[in-house]
């Protein structure tokens, strides 16, 4: 038996729905541990396309049973409308084969509408959250104030928790001008709702501990990337969540032994979306060629993603705070044509160098990339299925990122599909 975590090692966006979905096949239960619809993981199966938010990438594989714990935040009325997506597709996400752990707190309407108004509100210092409620849902759940996929079971408790919530949240509304909002009308909402997603609802971690005991293998997969953690990540610009290997097992309800491979997905080169410390940045023709040839555009919300060259500094922080045992590399064939490519490979502060992690995000925003240039290639990589397949630069480029990570390149994407894939 071995069980797998699945973290994005740069700032989320790294291609982990299509190394979750191609990994799948060995795999009996696919588990999402955390966050919420601000994820997007878009997959690409013989030409289909599926856009997936808070249903694990699993679901593409007939027969495999997929769990969000309760480390995640759900909203059931987005939930609902992702699952119609899906069936309209094809696709079986009937309660038999996907399983809502009944901790799972909910995201509510007042939680969307707090968390767009304080954005807005913010101007100039915006942190560039999705504004789907994730923060505000995450703080009622550390207040012990939230509201979790058990009471959809229970309209009268339902109620009386949004009724109680709403006193603070429109005091909290008022602050930023914005209108109160009605206890029945939020009800109303959620519980319109609520009689489709209860046959989800089931005690995942027991359903993970007796897959386990069976021998059958797990596959647990994270949302962002280790870089937007809440503790670890470019504080405050991160997400409201821990994104780092470690908290498959919180997040899911098992204990941290049942862990076994940590892959890490990395992108060729680094993009991000949203405010914050990005020392690779590019912000020049090279960088929007990368957004353009890398479709570098966020599956949940559209934006443009910042494009850079690849910083080994921030992978090598990665594998030390997941103990990554292994990366898939996505994206590879994105670089085809450059002539010459750079790698970080350390950063200068007030013209030292430095070949550590700054401790604090604003040690990251004041640092110099310090750049080796490798050769680049020409050929298109979109058809080679093999190692030996790829030209001798594409493959040293692979290398030299393994020695400055420390830690071996097990596959290699070469293109958005699930059969471009190099399996090493």
């Amino acid at each position: 038996m071995s069980n797998v975590v699945i973290v994005g090692a740069q700032w989320g966006d790294e291609g982990k729905g299509k190394i979750v979905d191609l990994l799948s096949k060995d795999i009996e239960l696919v588990v999402r541990f955390q966050g919420g619809n601000n994820a997007g993981h878009t997959v690409i199966v013989d030409g289909a396309k599926y856009v997936l938010h808070l249903v694990p990438s699993g679901i593409l594989h007939p027969g495999k049973i997929c769990l969000i714990g309760n480390g995640v935040v759900l909203d059931p009325i987005d939930f609902i409308g992702e699952l119609d997506a899906l069936l309209k597709q094809g696709l079986d996400v009937s309660p038999s084969r996907l399983k809502l752990s009944y901790k799972t707190q909910l995201i509510m309407p007042y939680h969307k509408a707090l968390d767009q108004a304080r954005e807005k509100h913010l101007s100039a210092g915006k942190i560039g959250t999705t504004g789907r409620g994730i923060g505000p849902c995450y703080e009622d759940k550390v207040a012990r104030t939230g509201i979790r996929a058990c009471d959809l079971a229970n309209p009268d408790l339902l109620k009386a928790k949004i009724t109680a919530a709403l006193k603070e949240k429109n005091a909290l509304l008022a602050l930023y001008g914005m209108p109160a909002m009605q206890p029945e009308e939020v009800f109303a909402q959620v519980n319109a709702v609520a009689a489709r997603l209860v046959p989800y609802l089931a005690d995942v971690s027991t359903a993970i501990h007796n897959a386990c005991a069976q021998g059958k293998n797990v596959m647990f997969e994270g949302a962002q990337g280790v870089h937007l953690d809440i503790d670890h990540g470019t504080y405050p610009f991160v997400t409201s969540s821990n994104t780092v290997a470690g908290n498959a097992a919180a997040g899911s309800g098992i204990g941290s032994q049942l862990l076994h491979r940590i892959i890490g997905i990395t992108k060729a080169y680094t993009t991000r979306v949203g405010s914050g410390p990005f020392p690779t940045e590019l912000e020049d023709a090279t960088g929007q060629l990368l957004r353009e040839r890398g479709g570098e555009f966020g599956a949940t919300t559209g934006r443009p993603r910042r494009c850079g060259w690849q910083d080994a500094v921030v992978l090598r922080q990665s594998v030390l705070l997941n103990g990554l045992t292994d990366i898939a590399l996505t994206k590879l064939d994105v670089l085809s044509g450059l002539k010459e490519i750079n790698i970080c490979v350390a950063y200068e502060q007030d013209g030292k160098r430095i070949e550590g992690f700054p401790t604090v995000s604003e040690g990251l925003a004041a640092v110099r990339p310090i750049y080796e240039t490798v050769p680049g290639w020409d050929d298109d990589l979109s058809a080679c299925r093999t190692w030996d397949s790829l030209p001798a630069a594409a493959r040293s480029y692979v290398t030299r990122l393994e020695e400055l990570a420390g830690i071996p390149v097990s596959i290699v994407s070469v293109g958005p599909d699930r059969d471009q894939t190099i399996i090493r």
